[in-house]
């Protein structure tokens, strides 16, 4: 006679146990769904990061060599035209663009919509927390938009591709 234990499965001994079958993996929405909302992450990704650099170099500019870049205007002391160009920050060019303030504003709200982008993803992907964070930080960490980017694209397009019959139906 031998001993066996209920709650085991027949046929499974203490070496040898039977594995639990993965949790069925569910979308938020459709495989097309998704592929769109990775693309509109992509794109951002990729401009966001752009204008990160762009702005770590406007700051370096402005906070280490006193200067921005400014379009157009007219210098106040003088009376000359300014094309484009470096000045001093301390505001003898009078009217044009100030090109450093530009980089700053379009940065800022390319962010947001960013952050748009990673929530749309995040939530059809229906990922932890944590995950949604770690992409929000490569808008404001240089370079890491590019490394953060590479590896959630490669990822949404295995598990899409596992898990084909996972999209929300309608």
């Amino acid at each position: 006679m031998t001993d066996t234990n209920p709650a085991e499965p027949q046929g499974a001994t203490a070496g040898n146990a039977v594995p639990k079958p993965a949790p069925k993996r569910r979308f938020g929405g459709t495989p097309a769904q998704i592929l769109g909302a990775l693309k509109f992450y992509k794109v951002l990704a990729y401009s966001t990061g752009t204008m990160l650099l762009l702005l770590c170099i406007e700051l370096v500019v402005r906070y280490g060599f006193n200067s921005v870049l400014m379009a157009g205007g007219t210098n106040s002391i003088t009376g000359e035209s300014h094309g484009l160009g470096f000045v001093g920050s301390d505001g003898v060019i009078a009217g044009g663009v100030n090109i450093s303030m530009l980089v700053l504003i379009v940065h800022g709200w390319m962010y947001v919509v960013y952050l748009i982008a990673d929530f749309r993803l995040w939530s059809l992907m229906r990922w932890q927390f944590g995950r949604l964070v770690l992409i929000a930080l490569g808008g404001v960490v240089p370079f890491l938009s590019f490394i953060v980017e590479g590896r959630i694209h490669k990822e949404v397009l295995a598990e899409v591709a596992a898990n084909p019959k996972a999209g929300k139906r309608y």
